[in-house]
Parts: C-alpha cells; sequence; structure tokens
C-alpha cells in the first residue's frame, strides 16, 4: 500500500532529516515509527500527503507515484490525526467531524449520517456529543473526535503523529485500546508516530525503530524486543524488553498445563482420593462439556465428616485470562490474586492452567521462534530449557 524507495529529504542548510529510507507498509498495516526527537520519524509520515516533499527517491501509494497526484486530491485520500487535534472551535462535534466529507462534495446529509456513524464507532454517543462544541469536551472526548474526522471520508490511508501524547496515561490507554478496537474493524493502512517505545509495542503490527534519519530495525514488536538487531536498538528499548515483551507474547494452548479435574456432581471423599492418590493438592472443576465450575482444593474435600458433593465445595475462580490474551494480562493477573496460577478459557471452555514456569518458558520459546523464523510450537523444548 505504502512503499519507500530511497528517499531522502535534505534541507538548503544541508541537514539531512532523512536518508535513504526504504521500507514498505503492507494494506491494512499499522506501523509505529518510534525513536528520539529529531531523528526523522515526522518527516517521514508528512512525506506521505506531501506536507514535506522529499528530496530524493520515490514514496509509491497502492503503485502510484504521489509526486504525480496533486496534493489536495491526495490529502483527501488520507486521514490525517495530530496531537493537538485542530478541531474548528466554531462548529459543533457532529460539522467537525464531518468536514473532509463536505470538503468533497457530500450533500450535508450524508456527511452528517456518516459523522454520527463514526463518532458512535469511537465511543462517543452522537445524540450526546455532536451538538456540542469542542471546548465542551475533554483532551481524550476531543482526541476521539479527531480520529472520527480522519475516517470520515473513508481513506485508505491514515497518519497518526503522537495522537495519544497530550492525555494523561489512564486516558492515553483507554484511547489505545478503543483505537486497537476500531483498527480491528475498519483495517486501515496506518503510519503511526510516537516517541515511546511502549505504546509502539502496544499498538504496531510492526515497528520501525530510527537512529539518526535511519531505520535501525523495521520488525515485529516481538523481533524487536526479542531480538534488536543492533546495540543501539537494545539500548532504545530498554533494559527491560523482556517485560515488555510480555505484552506481545500471546497465551497459546501448548503454553498449558492440565492439571486433575473433578465434576461438580462428585463426591467429595471420592475426589477427595483420587486427589490424593495423584499427589495433587487441588482440582479444577468442570461439567461434562468442559466448562470450568470452578476450583477445591484437597483439605476441603477430605475434610472429617463432609458427605457433599464437590460442586457444593467449589470456589469461584477468580484468576483467568481468554486463550490468545498477553502473558504480560496472565502475569497481572496471578499478582492481582496472589495465584500460583491463572486459568485460560476458550468463553467458559476451560482449556488448561497457565502457571509462572510455563510463563517463562512461552515467553523464552517466543523469542527463539522470531531468532529462528518458525512458529513458536516448532521451537525444540531443550533450546528454550538450555537457554
Amino acid at each position: 500500500m505504502i512503499r519507500f524507495e530511497q528517499v531522502t529529504k535534505r534541507y538548503p542548510d544541508g541537514t539531512t532529516a532523512v536518508d535513504g529510507l526504504s521500507f514498505e507498509v503492507a494494506q491494512g498495516e499499522l506501523v509505529t515509527l518510534v525513536g528520539p526527537s529529531g531523528c526523522g520519524k515526522t518527516t517521514t509520515m508528512m512525506m506521505v500527503n506531501r506536507l514535506i516533499e522529499p528530496t530524493s527517491g520515490r514514496i509509491l501509494l497502492d503503485g502510484e507515484d504521489i509526486a504525480d497526484v496533486d496534493p489536495v486530491r491526495l490529502r483527501r485520500r488520507i486521514g490525517y490525526v495530530i496531537q493537538q487535534v485542530g478541531l474548528f472551535p466554531h462548529r459543533t462535534v457532529l460539522d467537525n467531524t464531518a468536514t473532509v466529507p463536505a470538503l468533497i462534495g457530500w450533500r450535508r446529509t450524508k456527511a452528517r449520517a456518516r459523522a454520527a456513524e463514526l463518532l458512535e464507532l469511537v465511543g462517543l454517543d452522537p445524540k450526546t456529543y455532536g451538538p456540542r462544541y469542542p471546548h465542551q469536551l475533554s483532551g481524550g472526548q476531543r482526541q476521539r473526535v479527531g480520529v472520527a474526522r480522519a475516517l470520515a471520508a473513508d481513506p485508505p490511508v491514515l497518519l497518526m503523529d503522537e495522537p495519544f501524547g497530550a492525555v494523561d496515561p489512564v486516558v492515553r490507554e483507554q484511547l489505545q485500546d478503543e483505537f486497537l478496537r476500531m483498527q480491528a474493524a475498519v483495517r486501515k493502512t496506518v503510519l503511526l508516530v510516537t516517541h515511546d517505545i511502549e505504546e509502539a509495542v502496544r499498538l504496531g503490527d510492526r515497528i520501525a525503530v530510527y537512529g539518526q534519519g535511519r531505520i535501525e530495525q523495521y520488525d515485529t514488536p516481538g523481533a524487536v524486543l526479542g531480538t534488536p538487531a543492533s546495540p543501539y536498538v537494545a539500548e532504545f528499548v530498554g533494559a527491560d524488553r523482556g517485560l515488555k515483551r510480555l505484552s506481545v507474547t500471546a497465551i497459546e494452548e501448548g503454553d498449558l498445563e492440565q492439571p486433575p479435574v473433578v465434576r461438580p456432581d462428585e463426591r467429595a471423599a471420592r475426589a477427595a482420593a483420587r486427589l490424593r492418590a495423584d499427589g495433587a493438592r487441588w482440582a479444577v472443576v468442570l461439567d461434562a462439556d468442559g466448562d470450568l465450575h470452578g476450583w477445591v482444593g484437597l483439605d476441603e474435600l477430605g475434610a472429617d465428616g463432609v458427605d457433599a458433593v464437590v460442586g457444593a465445595l467449589a470456589h469461584r475462580m477468580k484468576a483467568w485470562v481468554p486463550v490468545g490474551a498477553p502473558l504480560k494480562q496472565a502475569f497481572g493477573v496471578m499478582l492481582q490474586h496472589d495465584a500460583g496460577w491463572v486459568a485460560v478459557l476458550d468463553g467458559a471452555h476451560f482449556l488448561g492452567v497457565l502457571t509462572p514456569a510455563k510463563l517463562h518458558e512461552a515467553l523464552r520459546r517466543s523469542v527463539d521462534a522470531d531468532a529462528q523464523g518458525v512458529a513458536r510450537g516448532q521451537v525444540d523444548f531443550d533450546s528454550v530449557s538450555d537457554a
């Protein structure tokens, strides 16, 4: 969708902002450009909509050289979100959102209907927020309107320059979650500039790590964190890159252990005898369909005078995560509930438990898989144990 071919931007005073950039962004991919201030990432993004013209090289948009396209027509095909949002203070939220459709000739009713649809998509009720003016919104709400406005004419490409940088950390995380949900629905091709490596890792399908005017590594978040291409990249992503990688490594069924299982209608004494024979101190409680009902300890099952079914003694499972959730989420749940393991579910269906040892193994497998260019399940267990 977007291809840079040996693109350089050099200013008259001799300053080289970017030097010989060559990379490609696939259709529907979200690529984060991350690096220190002044490294050229914003210049890169602004050359895509010709707010800055390259000195040399070519930028292709869907196979077409953008140098051959009228800049105004080009920009109307590209959504643009900036940190300061840039809403018109004298126009309502609905009319702000409908700006680009109105500029390209949509009928007013159609443009406003599209604006209402987009406000709904970014989590703002158009009936509540549409009639308001920008000064009546919070910073996070204004940022949502900025995203909706950029999407209003359904552009194939979205450029985002530090879009969540002007809000507090809690709101920023909420906006990131909302944007990921929205991107899963609309699948735009996105270039997002940030100076925050954690934001880059959390949002990007791929990350371009900038040095001074050059891309030092262009890869998936897992690969950048697990196998930095150079000492510069390793230093930039931080010594805690292993912890950061927890947020981009998903839980897979192969990571799980299978604990003892008892049934809700099973007699406590019989269940206790089975656990003692297996040397187990606890079990999960599953029905005949494999759905989770909770967990129960051996001490409760085998207590003197207990003559009950397991279901009456079971505890609600508080420490659980869905399959596919990041390892970071599982680790957080373990800490929150002071648990030695978390249950992993597919809907209500129980798949297994993730223990701290298995979490560490999953992380190591993920690093080795990226290094070897194979799927995680193909990594030999011994190579993980010996790492």
